[in-house]
Protein backbone atom coordinates (compact mmCIF):
# COMPACT_ATOMS: atom_id res chain seq x y z
CA UNK A 1 0.00 0.00 0.00
CA UNK A 2 1.65 3.41 -0.84
CA UNK A 3 0.93 6.69 1.78
CA UNK A 4 1.33 9.53 0.12
CA UNK A 5 2.68 11.78 3.21
CA UNK A 6 2.60 15.43 3.05
CA UNK A 7 5.38 17.44 4.85
CA UNK A 8 3.53 21.19 5.17
CA UNK A 9 0.42 19.52 5.84
CA UNK A 10 2.31 17.48 8.91
CA UNK A 11 3.99 20.91 9.84
CA UNK A 12 1.20 22.77 10.00
CA UNK A 13 -0.12 20.14 12.17
CA UNK A 14 2.44 20.34 14.81
CA UNK A 15 2.59 24.07 15.15
CA UNK A 16 -0.72 23.85 15.89
CA UNK A 17 -0.20 21.49 18.49
CA UNK A 18 2.47 23.67 20.13
CA UNK A 19 0.57 26.81 19.60
CA UNK A 20 -2.59 25.18 20.81
CA UNK A 21 -3.60 27.17 24.41
CA UNK A 22 -2.41 25.64 27.18
CA UNK A 23 -4.91 23.92 29.58
CA UNK A 24 -4.56 23.03 33.48
CA UNK A 25 -4.11 19.42 32.57
CA UNK A 26 -2.06 20.50 29.37
CA UNK A 27 -0.16 23.33 29.80
CA UNK A 28 1.76 24.80 27.39
CA UNK A 29 6.03 25.10 28.35
CA UNK A 30 7.57 28.64 28.97
CA UNK A 31 10.52 29.80 28.00
CA UNK A 32 13.53 30.18 30.40
CA UNK A 33 17.29 31.04 30.86
CA UNK A 34 19.18 29.31 33.60
CA UNK A 35 22.47 30.60 34.60
CA UNK A 36 24.98 30.90 38.38
CA UNK A 37 25.91 34.11 39.46
CA UNK A 38 27.97 34.18 42.14
CA UNK A 39 26.58 32.10 45.05
CA UNK A 40 23.08 31.43 43.16
CA UNK A 41 21.15 30.06 40.51
CA UNK A 42 19.29 32.19 38.59
CA UNK A 43 16.04 31.35 36.89
CA UNK A 44 14.49 33.80 34.50
CA UNK A 45 11.05 32.97 32.80
CA UNK A 46 9.20 34.51 29.83
CA UNK A 47 5.58 34.63 30.71
CA UNK A 48 4.36 38.54 28.63
CA UNK A 49 1.16 39.53 29.45
CA UNK A 50 0.34 37.57 32.93
CA UNK A 51 -0.66 39.14 35.69
CA UNK A 52 0.96 38.68 38.73
CA UNK A 53 -1.97 37.14 40.68
CA UNK A 54 -2.01 34.94 38.05
CA UNK A 55 1.47 33.05 38.87
CA UNK A 56 1.75 30.32 41.39
CA UNK A 57 5.33 29.24 42.30
CA UNK A 58 5.54 25.79 45.00
CA UNK A 59 8.70 23.98 46.11
CA UNK A 60 8.37 20.20 47.18
CA UNK A 61 11.50 18.54 47.91
CA UNK A 62 13.55 19.13 45.27
CA UNK A 63 10.55 19.82 42.11
CA UNK A 64 10.43 23.55 41.81
CA UNK A 65 6.95 24.21 39.79
CA UNK A 66 5.92 27.51 38.18
CA UNK A 67 1.95 27.89 36.73
CA UNK A 68 1.13 31.26 35.06
CA UNK A 69 -2.23 31.79 33.55
CA UNK A 70 -2.76 34.65 30.57
CA UNK A 71 -6.28 35.28 30.41
CA UNK A 72 -7.89 37.52 28.02
CA UNK A 73 -7.87 41.30 28.68
CA UNK A 74 -11.77 42.33 29.84
CA UNK A 75 -13.60 43.67 27.21
CA UNK A 76 -16.69 45.79 26.86
CA UNK A 77 -19.73 43.87 25.31
CA UNK A 78 -19.91 46.19 22.72
CA UNK A 79 -16.40 44.97 21.68
CA UNK A 80 -16.21 42.87 18.24
CA UNK A 81 -12.18 41.19 18.42
CA UNK A 82 -11.19 41.34 14.67
CA UNK A 83 -8.03 39.62 15.47
CA UNK A 84 -6.79 37.31 17.96
CA UNK A 85 -3.27 36.16 17.47
CA UNK A 86 -1.61 36.24 21.08
CA UNK A 87 -1.74 32.80 22.49
CA UNK A 88 -3.85 32.26 25.96
CA UNK A 89 -4.43 29.87 28.55
CA UNK A 90 -1.92 27.89 31.17
CA UNK A 91 1.70 27.56 30.81
CA UNK A 92 3.90 25.55 33.05
CA UNK A 93 7.40 24.71 33.79
CA UNK A 94 9.38 21.89 36.55
CA UNK A 95 12.74 21.91 37.01
CA UNK A 96 14.24 19.53 39.34
CA UNK A 97 16.96 21.42 41.71
CA UNK A 98 19.93 20.13 43.03
CA UNK A 99 20.59 18.92 46.89
CA UNK A 100 22.93 21.54 46.33
CA UNK A 101 20.51 24.25 46.44
CA UNK A 102 18.93 26.08 49.62
CA UNK A 103 15.30 25.92 48.45
CA UNK A 104 13.76 27.89 51.74
CA UNK A 105 15.11 30.99 50.52
CA UNK A 106 14.58 31.52 46.93
CA UNK A 107 13.69 34.98 46.13
CA UNK A 108 11.27 35.80 43.07
CA UNK A 109 10.63 39.08 41.34
CA UNK A 110 8.17 39.83 38.51
CA UNK A 111 9.05 43.09 36.25
CA UNK A 112 8.26 43.62 32.52
CA UNK A 113 6.78 39.99 31.83
CA UNK A 114 9.78 38.44 33.45
CA UNK A 115 9.63 36.24 36.25
CA UNK A 116 13.31 36.00 38.00
CA UNK A 117 13.98 33.37 40.45
CA UNK A 118 17.07 33.95 42.53
CA UNK A 119 18.13 30.00 44.69
CA UNK A 120 21.05 30.83 46.99
CA UNK A 121 23.63 27.77 46.94
CA UNK A 122 23.30 25.98 50.38
CA UNK A 123 26.24 26.57 52.98
CA UNK A 124 26.60 23.01 53.16
CA UNK A 125 27.71 22.92 49.57
CA UNK A 126 29.89 26.09 49.65
CA UNK A 127 34.17 25.19 49.44
CA UNK A 128 35.75 25.01 53.05
CA UNK A 129 39.10 24.49 54.17
CA UNK A 130 39.79 21.49 56.62
CA UNK A 131 42.39 22.10 58.59
CA UNK A 132 45.01 19.54 59.57
CA UNK A 133 45.47 18.67 63.02
CA UNK A 134 49.02 17.49 64.58
CA UNK A 135 49.21 14.39 66.69
CA UNK A 136 46.84 13.51 68.96
CA UNK A 137 45.01 16.26 67.41
CA UNK A 138 41.94 15.84 66.05
CA UNK A 139 40.93 16.68 62.46
CA UNK A 140 38.99 19.76 62.68
CA UNK A 141 36.60 21.19 60.07
CA UNK A 142 36.49 24.88 59.97
CA UNK A 143 33.86 26.86 57.74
Amino acid sequence: MLMRIDPLRELDRMAQQLMAPGTWSKPSVMPMDAYREGDEYVVAFDIPGVAEDALDIDVERNMLTVKAERRPAAKADDVKMELSERPLGVLSRQIVLADTLDTEHIQADYDAGVLTLRIPIAERAKPRKISIGVGSDRNEISG
